[in-house]
């Protein structure tokens, strides 16, 4: 061989070969669809365990928690840095929540003025924005005649035959949506008034959805034994005690580290708020099954209705209201 046949062979040699291409390119498309079927399988196992969950529980628990954080975000943010955008978000509750409250009634039969329910309500909420508490009380007393008054004039001129019984029902309700959730979510305004109240609303929100996710996980990990069959078939002892659990820990850390109370409050504030909260949790439920509906509406995917996720909310309004005028002289004395 001569010396310019050795060069030319050495440099075939260092010459990658062009086997190695379609090799190459083999192992790529295997090492994909390798990665797809992996990804494949592992979204199918998450959406079979998300349909086991709704199955159970009636909720979207993705979509929920998506909606739920989205929700809380805002909330928290006008309340640390413009609190009194939070006056927004409760006559936006309290429109809302009559309004499709308003709708479940009218669908079982009742006769809801909704009008003057809407006008009434954004009356009471944003006059809590600046009258004292005694003349708050007044204002939900005017405003509970005011939509009864008008639901007897309504009446009398519809002439419809309506029975005394239906009648009756029909004031009944009127006061109730007043009372329910506007009268509740004025008292929000009201705490959010008084020095540091900002903190406040935020402290007994978060026991209440503590105490909600608690009694949520715990339900849905060991929920054995119904705590209300008749009323609310998912709800489990199991999981009032996650409540339990849940509010404790929070009302604590909260009270510690927000409120600037002793840890015995937080005990109290945390137990008292489950307390209410879950009686409103009940109530709403006995509500809605008299009604015999599941959700007062479907706005919010995973959720249902406004008053679906502020049912807990609304009552533990009063209670937080009274603890703050309970303890806020303890601490400063």
């Amino acid at each position: 061989m001569t010396r310019r046949e050795a060069a030319e062979a050495a440099r075939r040699s260092d010459e990658p070969s062009t086997d190695s291409g379609p090799a190459f390119q083999s192992h790529v498309r295997a090492a994909r669809s390798e990665l797809e079927n992996q990804v494949a399988h592992a979204r199918a196992e998450f959406e079979e365990a998300n349909e086991r969950i709704k199955e159970r529980t009636g909720r979207d628990l993705i979509l929920a928690t998506a909606i739920g954080l989205a929700i809380g975000i805002l909330l928290v943010l006008s309340l640390i840095f413009v609190k009194w955008l939070f006056v927004l978000y409760a006559l936006a509750a309290a429109i809302l929540g009559i309004f499709e409250f308003s709708r479940a009634l009218k669908a079982a039969g009742r006769k809801v003025d909704l009008i003057p329910q809407l006008v009434v309500a954004t009356v009471l909420v944003l006059t809590a924005t600046f009258v004292e508490l005694w003349l708050q009380w007044v204002a939900v007393f005017v405003v509970v005649a005011v939509v009864i008054v008008w639901r007897l004039v309504a009446q009398m001129a519809a002439k419809d035959g309506r029975t005394y019984g239906d009648v009756l029902a029909d004031v009944l309700t009127a006061g109730l949506l007043q009372l329910y959730v506007a009268f509740m979510a004025s008292m929000v305004v009201v705490l959010l008034r008084q020095p540091g109240g900002e903190w406040w609303v935020l402290a007994f929100i978060i026991v209440a959805v503590a105490s909600d996710t608690g009694a949520y996980a715990a339900g849905l990990s060991f929920g054995r034994h119904p705590m209300a069959p008749r009323i609310s078939p998912k709800k489990t002892w199991e999981g009032f005690a996650g409540a339990v659990l849940a509010a404790v820990v929070a009302g604590v850390l909260l009270a510690l580290f927000m409120l600037g109370l002793a840890w015995w409050m937080g005990i109290v504030f945390g137990l008292v708020i489950l307390g209410t909260a879950t009686i409103g949790d009940l109530g709403e439920s006995m509500i809605k099954r008299d009604l015999g509906i599941k959700d007062m509406s479907s706005w919010l995917p995973g959720h249902g209705g406004v008053l679906d996720r502020l049912d807990s909310i609304l009552l533990s309004v009063t209670a937080a209201l009274a603890l703050y005028y309970l303890f806020t002289p303890l601490v400063a004395s």
